[in-house]
């Protein structure tokens, strides 16, 4: 880092008013809008934290703190979480600028907890700033770092250039004291960028400061003179927003960036440049001019006289010297307890003087003052560690209760969602389970039904299949009894037939011999006889039409045609005289061939012909 000389850090720059507004008519302003009757009432706390923030400007805290208080009870009546969050982190700034740690750390829980309760995530981000300012005076940089991460990922979902510009800024200071230049560039390019989208020109004074700030670390990188000019301009931007709108940048701030540019003549001019001496002679008593009716800004003043003191060395008027360092040390001493870096550099300064000139008795006591100083600074720094160390303790302890407290809620609502899972799967289980149940049963309801639709069809179909076999069976064996009637009517016929024949054979022998014949008894006879036959046929065909396959099977098919005769006219109950004539044998010709049939049959004796033929139909 590069420092204006007589320990003025450029670290300065970031204790600075982060004010809205500043100087006496802006103020006035405000408190006449605050006290108008006609004025709604909740729209005066931010009216308040704005007139806030310019005491805090003028480092007149006490009158910062009570408008803030102010501001913050008018908030908390409407139940404005988000104004009263603003008003505790704008409290916290104020705490963290007079060192009482002691109200630090509960001002920032409030802080914490106001901003859980607006339930904003602009309010939530105002809670990290209030947590940063607490880790700044805790000297933690690392967990500043966290905290302005945590406010700028609530700022991803709501947008304000105004504390982003603010987070912003801190992190390029915490980076410019670790000294990594890239991320210098970068949050100070980014708190730029915000801070133009406001009507803030203090911060955005401070904002080019920063870049100034960047550029000489670019410069110091690549040695370029377009870097050391950059650094100069920005410096100049600063004073030219103080003089573009007045009132609007506070004093402090314009004395900050006068300090910068002498110091940057100081610097990197040679001493035997006269413009430059006059330009940082210029900016150094600006910076004097500009505090010396303000309080509580004694270290600035110190260091504006630190330059034109190292001016007067240079040109050998160590009588000048000498005198703009004892008016440091006047100033300096005016304010209790003094800035111990800058009263220590005063006052080694005015040691190393009065030992250059051969006055050892004064340089002897500036040297002592020197040890008291840093004395007094250690003790000061220790009590003030001390208590760092406590609200240290105190939030690493309320930090690991809120962690704990955290993990026992997440792990709470790990174990609600857990048995949350477990009874959505277990409803679920029993819903899958009944809707398988049920889709079992319907499926088993429904298979039995399909079962028994099958069975039906196959009992149908087996019953078609028994009734078309019957069918088949009936036409077959009506076909069979038939062609059996058929075979009958047939072999009847044939019966009838023959005996025409041999009639007409016998009547013809009749007439060749000469013999006288009776045609009438012949064709009475015949007529008779074609009766007995007609009957005897239509008995064997409506009684029995399988009698003859029964009987030639009976006999093993030894049966001649005659015998089937006899067999037929036996069966019809004709008597031998019948069978005599419609065979034109002898009656003892017919019981011959009765015997000779019993035989073919496999009759014995005593078997009776006609019973044996009857059985065959019974």
């Amino acid at each position: 880092m590069k420092y204006p000389v007589y320990g003025l850090l450029v670290g300065i720059c970031m204790l600075m008013s982060l004010s809205s507004f500043g100087q006496n008519r802006l103020s006035d302003s405000l408190r006449s809008a605050i006290d108008n009757p006609a004025l709604d009432e909740k729209e005066k706390p931010a009216l308040l934290l704005q007139l806030a923030e310019i005491y805090r400007g003028s480092k007149n805290y006490a009158l910062a703190e009570t408008r803030t208080r102010q501001g913050a009870a008018i908030a908390l009546k409407y139940k404005n979480y988000t104004e009263v969050t603003k008003a505790y982190t704008l409290l916290v700034i104020i705490v963290s600028s007079l060192q009482q740690l002691k109200h630090l750390k509960s001002l920032t829980d409030s802080t914490q907890i106001f901003a859980a309760k607006a339930n904003d995530p602009l309010a939530m981000a105002y809670g990290y700033y209030a947590r940063v300012q607490l880790y700044k005076t805790l000297g933690d940089p690392e967990a500043i770092v966290k905290s302005c991460n945590l406010g700028l990922k609530q700022l991803a979902s709501k947008p304000d250039p105004y504390i982003a510009a603010k987070i912003y800024y801190r992190l390029y200071v915490v980076y410019s004291n670790w000294n990594n230049e890239a991320k210098v560039n970068t949050y100070a390019h980014e708190a730029t960028k915000n801070a133009l989208q406001v009507n803030d020109y203090n911060i955005l004074s401070n904002c080019y400061t920063a870049l100034s700030v960047a550029h000489e670390y670019n410069y110091h990188t690549t040695k370029k003179k377009a870097e050391l000019d950059s650094t100069l301009f920005y410096l100049h931007q600063s004073e030219i927003l103080y003089h573009q709108y007045p009132g609007q940048v506070a004093d402090y701030t314009y004395a900050i960036a006068c300090i910068n540019i002498a110091d940057y003549y100081l610097k990197y001019f040679p001493e035997p440049d006269k413009e430059a001496k006059a330009h940082a002679i210029r900016y150094a008593n600006i910076a004097r001019d500009v505090l010396k009716n303000t309080n509580n800004n004694q270290e600035v003043i110190a260091s504006s006289l630190g330059i034109l003191s190292e001016y007067a060395k240079r040109d050998g008027n160590s009588a000048l010297s000498e005198s703009y360092l004892l008016e440091a040390y006047k100033v300096m001493k005016t304010e209790q307890p003094p800035y111990y870096y800058t009263m220590i550099n005063v006052v080694q300064a005015l040691s190393n003087i009065y030992e250059q000139k051969g006055d050892y008795k004064k340089a002897i006591g500036f040297q002592k003052e020197v040890t008291q100083y840093n004395n007094e600074n250690f003790n000061q720094q220790q009590a003030f560690n001390t208590q760092k160390l406590e609200i240290q303790y105190e939030t690493e302890k309320k930090d690991s209760e809120m962690r704990i407290l955290k993990e026992r809620e997440q792990s709470r609502r790990m174990q609600n969602y857990l048995y949350g899972c477990i009874a959505i799967a277990s409803l679920l289980g029993l819903l899958f389970m009944f809707r398988a149940y049920h889709f079992k049963l319907r499926y088993s309801l429904q298979r039995e039904k399909q079962l028994q639709l099958e069975k039906q069809d196959s009992e149908l179909q087996v019953k078609l299949e028994k009734e078309e076999q019957a069918r088949l069976k009936v036409e077959q064996q009506l076909l069979e009894t038939q062609q059996q009637q058929l075979k009958t009517e047939v072999m009847a016929n044939v019966l009838q037939l023959e005996h025409k024949n041999q009639m007409l054979l016998n009547i013809r022998d009749k007439l060749t011999d000469g013999d006288p014949v009776n045609m009438h008894k012949i064709l009475r006879e015949e007529m008779v006889l074609d009766s007995d036959f007609e009957q005897a046929k239509l008995q064997i065909q409506q009684v029995h039409p399988d009698f003859f396959n029964l009987i030639n099977d009976k006999a093993q098919k030894k049966l001649t045609l005659l015998d089937l005769k006899l067999c037929a006219y036996l069966y019809l109950k004709m008597d031998t005289r019948q069978i005599s004539q419609l065979m034109h044998i002898e009656a003892k010709s017919v019981r011959m061939s009765r015997y000779r049939l019993k035989q073919k049959l496999g009759l014995e004796k005593e078997e009776d012909l006609h019973i044996f033929l009857q059985g065959l139909t019974g």
